[in-house]
């Protein structure tokens, strides 16, 4: 799926862009781009503790309440486009975050979250010893038979990301979830295998990244005021 450019501006002509009080020389395009990338909010079976992957379960009050905190702290920031995973509980957390309603944001396959196969929706304590050490450790396990492997989140998440990258974008928001996040993360740190596994996102955590000429870098992390 190609990434459409939904809210197209002038910034591509500019000459000079002011960011938290930095000026940035730009020639043509930007060279520099800033990414943000956000868990969802909480969900129902978040705090049930359920291996949540394509099931499409809604926020609850609670992760609503959340993305709404945390849209206090970026009420400024104008973001020229908003991506998510196709999911609801992406799209609506992603909505709140930007200020932009659900059908301004524009969906991508593979921001979507990790296929469990038939741990879907099992206990996150009671997986059984394949899983939980493939979740916990997947530089070392190998996904258990029917569970997307960390080689697929790496390919689809820079496929996604490389694509992003050629847009003529300064500030962007990611809204997707707890598992694809630590591989989009992982593109964006320049880890060698693809992924920044640990610590594990928090729901509506919130990421700041760095992208300037194929090279990239994390500033900051933001946490919720309140957490599942």
């Amino acid at each position: 799926m190609s990434i459409a450019c939904p809210l197209k501006n002038s910034f591509a002509v500019r000459q000079k862009v002011r960011y938290d009080n930095t000026v940035f020389i730009r020639r043509g395009i930007f060279q520099t781009m800033k990414i943000w990338i956000a868990r969802h909010g909480q969900t129902r079976f978040n705090k049930q503790h359920l291996m949540q992957g394509t099931t499409d379960e809604p926020l609850n009050e609670t992760g609503i309440r959340q993305a709404e905190e945390m849209r206090k702290h970026f009420k400024d920031i104008r973001f020229d486009a908003v991506y998510s995973s196709p999911l609801k509980r992406a799209v609506v957390t992603g909505s709140i975050l930007s200020g932009l309603s659900p059908e301004q944001i524009v969906t991508d396959e593979r921001l979507t979250e990790v296929h469990f196969g038939s741990y879907e929706l099992k206990y996150f304590y009671h997986l059984g010893p394949k899983m939980s050490l493939y979740w916990a450790l997947p530089e070392m396990f190998p996904a258990p038979e029917g569970v997307e492997t960390v080689s697929s989140m790496v390919e689809r998440s820079s496929s996604f990301l490389r694509e992003l990258e050629q847009k003529d974008y300064e500030t962007v928001l990611i809204s997707c979830h707890g598992g694809i996040m630590r591989a989009l993360s992982g593109y964006l740190m320049d880890r060698p295998n693809g992924i920044y596994w640990r610590p594990k996102p928090k729901n509506c955590e919130m990421r700041l990244f760095e992208a300037e000429n194929g090279r990239h870098r994390l500033l900051r992390s933001v946490l919720p005021d309140e957490e599942a």
